[in-house]
């Protein structure tokens, strides 16, 4: 048995996607200190990521178990990420 959802609008998505990427650009010109202006890129980022697989993937429409296959190896690399901050920050640039 198939199962039919309705198209997302793409149009609606695709002029959110445009909006953070200008605001990327923003806070890329905004002259923040460098640690806010990471923080800030990578959390558009994600939310840019979030709505290209929630919508553009159908992950919406999905079952729970492979919304949580994708999000369990994001956990994991958050977990990396965090893990190796220490020797980061140690790091001479």
């Amino acid at each position: 048995m198939e199962q039919t959802h309705a198209e997302p609008n793409y149009m609606k998505i695709f002029w959110w996607l445009l909006a953070l990427t200008i605001i990327e650009v923003g806070v890329v010109y905004a002259h923040l200190p460098k640690a806010t202006m990471i923080v800030a890129l990578i959390l558009l980022a994600l939310l840019k990521a979030f709505l290209v697989a929630w919508n553009f993937m159908h992950l919406r429409f999905e079952k729970a178990a492979l919304i949580v296959m994708v999000g369990f190896p994001l956990l994991l690399l958050v977990d990396l990420f965090l893990g190796l901050m220490p020797d980061i920050a140690r790091r001479i640039f």
